[in-house]
């Protein structure tokens, strides 16, 4: 892998970017009432992009690939989320699509790394 930051990863951006839309919807009042879900939600969105840039700091690109998918289930767990939060009508049926899409294209950027990290497999990163 040729990035020398963690910010040089499109999935990272875009974790980012999901993350800030994620947090947007969060301060509507319909979610004051329901803080278990706006806590799950804040929070799995946070780890998506959070286990990527803890990953991209270890030795190894193993251990890299393992912080990946700890973001990737997160990025399947927003995605249930966002379902839930539709369902109880606190968002869209259109901020559902585009927010679980976004999740969707992380999840497969993620995947990606993954297997690119297997074929690497170095053992010293950097």
């Amino acid at each position: 892998m040729c990035a020398k930051s963690v910010d040089e990863l499109q999935v990272y951006q875009k974790a980012l970017k999901a993350a800030d839309a994620v947090s947007a919807i969060l301060k509507r009042p319909c979610f004051r009432q329901d803080p278990r879900l706006r806590d799950q939600m804040g929070a799995s969105s946070e780890r998506v992009a959070s286990d990527i840039s803890e990953g991209f700091g270890q030795s190894t690109d193993r251990h890299f690939a393992v912080y990946l998918h700890g973001s990737r289930s997160s990025s399947n767990e927003i995605r249930t989320q966002l379902r839930v939060a539709f369902g109880r009508e606190y968002i869209s049926a259109t901020e559902r699509d585009d927010l679980c899409g976004m999740y969707d294209e992380i999840a497969r950027m993620t995947t990606g790394l993954i297997k690119h990290l297997r074929r690497e497999d170095r053992r010293e990163r950097g």
